[in-house]
């Protein structure tokens, strides 16, 4: 186990560094110049040309890119050029926003999807077909659009959760959890219709083998056989599903933030990236991608806790 832990971290530190270059190079593409836009149109050329030296963007994108490497190196994330805000602060200030939204979509898309899946395996053709519908809308109905549905349903006609806004727990944990009901659900729908079509399918062929018909005729009882041998059997597709779901709802929580106006990371790197906010940009694709890791790490040690193979390679 330690040394599949090892070997991720080991991994994780060019994964770090090619997931910044190429964020930073893909930034200082996109149309706008952060030094007009902090002067104005009234500065003069010379107050032009200090700010955007003092930015250093006159430098090669090569060289500003390894500047900003030397400087995370040394623990600084850097400044924000809009709000002189550090990102480092940025960050850990809305942090706990994505943070909550994500991992409560994870945990209602898990629980959801899996008792959906277990469902359907064991009872018929019909909830297989259901499923499989479900899957398919689930998948296919845009994550704005379930977003506002849910907002214009459940906020503004019925009036039972607010529609858009953010109370922090210790603020008070009831308008915590109603500030977070409709964006976890709008996040959670295509997971769980991914995560149920693969429990299902893996409850299916865990379920045909000899060891559970063997299980059967020894008189286990079937609640046992399903949820004890058949689920623990199938748990590691279901793992490797809820890991890359939980990536996933990194991405989807940049639209669902903007939707409910959560001040979360996806929140901020939509202005941040409309005002060529390069290190507020850079700071949170960083944080992104180390959770990626710890997520991937997460799912390895699992791996392990459920398959002795894997804990002894």
């Amino acid at each position: 186990m330690l040394r599949i832990i090892t070997r991720r971290l080991l991994l994780s530190v060019p994964l770090v560094l090619v997931v910044s270059g190429i964020t930073f190079v893909l930034e200082s593409l996109v149309p706008g110049d952060p030094a007009r836009s902090l002067l104005g149109v009234n500065a003069t050329p010379q107050q032009y040309t200090a700010l955007r030296d003092a930015l250093h963007l006159n430098e090669p994108v090569i060289q500003q890119y390894w500047l900003y490497l030397e400087n995370v190196f040394r623990g600084n994330l850097g400044t924000s050029i809009f709000t002189d805000q550090p990102v480092s602060q940025v960050v850990t200030s809305r942090l706990p926003v994505t943070l909550s939204l994500v991992i409560g979509a994870t945990v209602v898309a898990a629980v959801v999807g899996t008792l959906l899946g277990v469902y359907s395996a064991t009872r018929g053709r019909l909830s297989r077909r259901v499923v499989d519908v479900l899957s398919l809308v689930g998948n296919a109905l845009p994550g704005f659009w379930v977003a506002l549905a849910l907002s214009a349903i459940f906020a503004v006609n019925l009036g039972w959760f607010p529609a858009t806004g953010y109370t922090s727990f210790t603020q008070s944990p009831q308008a915590w959890l109603s500030s977070l009901v409709l964006p976890v659900v709008a996040l959670a729908i295509g997971g769980v219709a991914l995560i149920a079509k693969v429990t299902r399918d893996a409850m299916l062929a865990t379920l045909q083998l000899d060891y559970i018909r063997t299980l059967r005729a020894s008189g286990v009882s079937p609640r046992s056989v399903i949820w004890r041998h058949a689920l623990r059997n199938s748990s590691l597709a279901l793992v490797t599903t809820i890991g890359l779901t939980m990536i996933s709802f990194l991405a989807g929580a940049v639209i669902i933030e903007n939707v409910f106006d959560l001040p979360g990371l996806g929140n901020i790197v939509v202005t941040a990236t409309n005002e060529h906010d390069i290190p507020v940009v850079q700071g949170i694709a960083l944080t992104f991608a180390v959770i990626v890791i710890v997520v991937n790490l997460l799912v390895d040690i699992a791996y392990g806790l459920l398959n002795p193979k894997v804990r002894s390679s």
